[in-house]
């Protein structure tokens, strides 16, 4: 059993919780993902690691209700435990395959959107350990869906858009790119967006016209976590992929949004019309 040793609510919707899970912690690497199972009924849920302390012994995890079993998890508590806890998972950042040196003489940028802001927060805080300081951008429609800022800025330089206008930059992190390459003088040498998938595709045909060799994580995309189920299943470069073995993590400029949105919206269309069948695509 895995017992949650504190949980914090990010919004009405959105928890935080650490986690007891001491051999996941010990191995656990920025942009993998865990999966979880509430009860021996429940079913497997992906979520991304968000932090981990390996010396407490655990793994921190938010979680969105969208549904049935992610509404479940948000209802635990305190001292309430996992019956399963399985990870990592997944390919871990390949921030991490860049050499220390090398990493210190890059202008690395972030674009978070929603509650991809909490796996953008393991990233920027390992660079920051190896003595790099990102600038992150974090966009929500309005200011009070924002999550993680405080934490962020702890770690990285932190620019906030708003669509409203209600905090930061008056516009979407698309705008926000431009502000700051066009007008600010910023230059980047690599960029990671996590988010929804409509901002993930026009934030990474942004980077693109700008050059900048980007990354995106489809986290949102996973079901099972094994690569057997097939739901994840995004083209990159015109080749089959699958999001939770190959990934989270790809090439933004290859990746084909416009099929992974569409995968999306029908497991949406599912969970409206059969709820009993729901299978959570949500990701901290």
């Amino acid at each position: 059993m895995f017992t949650i040793v504190s949980k914090r609510y990010l919004s009405p919707a959105i928890t935080e919780m650490k986690v007891l899970a001491p051999r996941v912690a010990a191995s656990a690497q920025p942009g993998q993902f865990v999966i979880v199972r509430t009860d021996e009924a429940g079913e497997r849920i992906p979520l991304t690691i968000c932090d981990y302390d390996r010396e407490a012994g655990t793994v921190t995890i938010v979680t969105q209700s969208v549904g049935i079993s992610s509404t479940k998890i948000n209802d635990m508590n305190e001292g309430d435990a996992f019956a399963d806890f399985a990870g990592p998972l997944g390919r871990p950042s390949d921030l991490l395959d860049i050499p220390v040196e090398e990493l210190r003489k890059m202008n690395i940028l972030f674009v978070a959107g929603g509650v991809g802001t909490a796996p953008v927060y393991p990233q920027a805080k390992w660079l920051k350990e190896q003595g790099v300081t990102a600038d992150v951008i974090i966009g929500a429609r309005t200011r009070d869906l924002f999550t993680y800022v405080d934490e962020m800025q702890q770690v990285a330089n932190v620019h906030l858009a708003t669509d409203d206008g209600s905090a930061g930059y008056h516009g979407m992190v698309t705008g926000l790119i431009k502000e700051l390459i066009e007008n600010q003088g910023k230059h980047y040498d690599r960029c990671v967006i996590i988010g929804p998938m409509i901002m993930m595709k026009f934030a990474s045909l942004a980077t693109k016209e700008y050059q900048i060799p980007t990354v995106v994580s489809l986290n949102a995309l996973m079901v099972d976590g094994t690569g057997m189920c097939g739901a994840c299943r995004v083209t990159v470069d015109g080749q089959t992929r699958f999001t939770c073995v190959d990934g989270p993590e790809f090439d933004a400029h290859k990746v084909d949004f416009d099929e992974a949105m569409r995968r999306q919206n029908m497991y949406r269309n599912n969970v409206k019309t059969n709820p009993e069948t729901h299978k959570c695509h949500c990701n901290g």
